[in-house]
């Protein structure tokens, strides 16, 4: 064992396996194997941390063996549709939860499962997929060295903290989204009422799907909290998961609002839809009126006149071509401003 920080990468013998451990909350060794974890955990002076992308079954079924977890836990570790949660076992806490990340178009949302294991002395992280970059925990981690000697609850917090500021990052994307719908919802241009109700519904569509994400998280951070009212650190780390919770509670109100507006620009599109169609009858009412008077004089009095062509085949032929070509044009003229 090595007496001093070693942060060289080791061999491991599982692929997409990364580990750490803290002595007296000193980052002493990373990137060890993970067969070593259960020879950290012996010693009481160690904390360890395991993250494992994309793990195999029998990943998964080494992690239980080692840190002698509950069978169901590590099953729901290794589902995708798992809903956020924070359950406590005999020796551990699950936690469930997903990262987000706001994609290309207004209905990208990626998201990625997350969990999490912890234990008295032990912090491991399962990860689905690569869509979440934990070196944004480490790094966080890094920056609260100090906390590393409160054990695994500083761990825990340093990976919900970022878990929850990327809501924001995500949220703060639906949130410009919507106000370029609302930019062109007045904008009367050909096609601009179909193509905000298209956009405005792929947005309700990603934030009802971010909001089935966020909501349940104000109950998994609630849970945490009240686990660590007793234990190690527990008055030193208060004030950090109190902040969370803020900021989980700011996150949830947000995509709230957000709903609210978009079913607003909803409701404000269909009345325009309304007022649009109202105004295109009133134009084709007061043409049908103006054309209506010449039309029930001339018939009322029978005026039947000479025109150029009249009692001829080519006067026929002519009268109809007017009536086709008007007609046509009338009906483009129409179509063009979406009038039919």
């Amino acid at each position: 064992m090595s007496s001093g920080p070693d942060t060289h990468a080791e061999a491991t013998a599982f692929p997409g396996v990364r580990t750490r451990v803290w002595r007296k909350g000193v980052l002493e060794r990373e990137n060890f194997p993970f067969e070593e974890v259960s020879d950290y955990l012996e010693q009481p002076d160690c904390l360890v941390w395991a993250d494992l992308c994309a793990p195999d079954a029998a990943t998964l079924d080494q992690l239980a063996e080692e840190l002698c977890l509950d069978p169901h836990a590590v099953e729901d570790a290794g589902s995708l549709h798992e809903r956020p949660k924070a359950t406590r076992y005999a020796t551990h806490l699950f936690l469930s939860t997903y990262a987000l990340r706001a994609g290309k178009g207004a209905d990208a949302l990626d998201m990625t499962h997350v969990s999490a294991f912890c234990t008295k002395q032990a912090f491991v992280t399962v990860r689905l997929d690569d869509g979440f970059d934990i070196e944004q925990v480490v790094e966080h981690w890094d920056g609260n060295a100090d906390l590393m000697r409160l054990g695994p609850r500083a761990l825990e917090h340093g990976l919900l903290d970022v878990i929850v500021d990327q809501y924001f990052e995500a949220i703060q994307s639906f949130d410009e989204e919507i106000d370029t719908i609302e930019g062109t919802l007045f904008e009367d241009t050909s096609g601009s009422m179909k193509q905000v109700q298209i956009r405005a519904y792929e947005v309700r569509k990603a934030l009802l799907r971010a909001r089935r994400v966020v909501l349940p998280m104000r109950e998994v951070v609630n849970t945490v909290m009240r686990r660590g009212e007793t234990g190690e650190g527990a008055v030193e780390l208060a004030p950090y998961f109190e902040d969370l919770y803020d900021h989980v509670l700011r996150a949830a109100e947000w995509t709230e609002s957000l709903r609210d507006m978009i079913s607003s620009i909803f409701d404000t599109n269909m009345a325009l839809a309304d007022s649009r169609l109202n105004l295109i009858m009133k134009k084709l009412t007061s043409w049908a009126a103006i054309i209506a008077v010449p039309t029930a004089v001339t018939g009322y009095f029978g005026q039947n006149v000479p025109y150029p062509g009249f009692d001829s085949h080519w006067g026929f032929v002519l009268s109809v071509a007017l009536i086709v070509v008007i007609s046509a044009a009338l009906y483009l003229a129409f179509k063009r401003k979406e009038w039919l």
